[in-house]
């Protein structure tokens, strides 16, 4: 793979997006980040606040879906490599209105693959060798037992429209290398967490909640398991896959940090006393845990087994649990203002005055 590059870079406003949007400009120096962002909800252009002054960068507010303004976009910067974060991903969204999930997860897909087999397969093209990187979840597996571990060979399962959804654009990636010869790589991720995550999502929503004193609901008993990956951690096993992954493989990404949903909400709460204190009301905010009614079709356990992406690309997590919930909850804590914003809607109003004229 050659050094120089001309990345699109979807979905570059939102949590993991925008996290790779910083690390790639940080230690990939000769390359040219274009970030497309429809600014949903769950885009903040604040997540990047800094980067606009960087020469390398583009932002450009635009649907995946919209296949012309893609295509005009590869023709415009003369893309060789996307890499593709954008999605709607929040299950319970999915269940309340599963269209956008079909429409953005699906469809937008689908206008990428064709804007990128349209450019790198044309007579014209004469850049570097292309490669398209679809990230991806371990949600498209469905549900583990007590045992067992989700490998790349693992057949899909998925148990929701968010994971279905995510599991047909899979499946179409992965058809453009079959039948195309598309140079396209697949991650499936775990869990991840860390600074900039929306605060509909486990950990910042019980941080918010804690702070403020409210209810920490937690569906069923809270035995449920998942497997924790730091989101820097995410980024940089990316970069691997980018650099070194082979066309037509997907490779399995996990934090090797297994935690019941309950444990990770005592943590938190345990983390706050310890740094902050009690709340007003004096008691620990353990007291705060509320069980509510378990989420439909709600997967038990995962679990990645990331052996490929280990033995291949030399890849492992650097960041155990422990470390991670501590730092992302420093975080939070430093940054309070952006979560205030988030939670009171002020920073859409941030990219709206930005783009006004639109």
């Amino acid at each position: 793979m050659k050094n120089r590059r001309s990345a699109l870079v979807t979905g570059g406003c939102g949590f993991i997006g925008a996290n790779f949007v910083s690390l790639i400009l940080q230690a990939c120096p000769e390359w040219r980040v274009i970030n497309l962002d429809k600014l949903t909800y769950a885009g903040n252009l604040q997540n990047l606040q800094g980067i606009e002054e960087d020469e390398r960068y583009r932002f450009v507010k635009a649907d995946i879906c919209d296949s012309a303004r893609v295509e005009e976009l590869f023709k415009e910067e003369r893309i060789d490599t996307v890499v593709h974060f954008a999605a709607e991903s929040h299950v319970d969204r999915s269940i309340l209105g599963p269209a956008e999930f079909i429409q953005t997860n699906i469809i937008g897909t689908f206008a990428l693959l064709e804007a990128a087999r349209k450019s790198w397969q044309s007579d014209s093209w004469q850049g570097p060798e292309p490669c398209f990187l679809h990230v991806s979840t371990d949600e498209v597996y469905g549900s583990l037992g007590d045992t067992g571990y989700f490998t790349e060979s693992t057949p899909f399962d998925p148990r929701s429209p968010y994971s279905a959804s995510k599991a047909s654009s899979d499946h179409l990636v992965s058809a453009y290398f079959h039948t195309y010869g598309l140079p396209v790589r697949i991650t499936n991720c775990s869990n991840n967490y860390g600074p900039y995550q929306f605060p509909e999502k486990l950990i910042p929503l019980i941080f918010n909640n804690s702070m403020h004193g409210k209810s920490l609901p937690v569906y069923g008993d809270g035995k449920n398991i998942r497997d924790w990956l730091y989101v820097e951690d995410h980024c940089e096993a990316i970069v691997e896959v980018l650099k070194n992954g082979e066309n037509g493989k997907s490779y399995n990404i996990g934090g090797n940090n297994e935690k019941q949903n309950i444990e990770v909400v005592t943590l938190i709460c345990d983390i706050l006393d310890r740094k902050i204190g009690l709340p007003e009301s004096g008691k620990p905010r353990r007291s705060l845990i509320t069980y509510v009614a378990d989420r439909l079709g709600h997967d038990r356990r995962y679990a990645i087994d990331a052996t490929r992406i280990r033995e291949e690309l030399g890849w492992e997590p650097k960041m155990t649990f422990e470390r991670g919930i501590e730092k992302t909850i420093d975080w939070y804590l430093a940054n309070q203002e952006w979560v205030a914003n988030i939670v009171d809607g002020s920073y859409q109003k941030y990219y709206q005055e930005m783009y006004e004229a639109e």
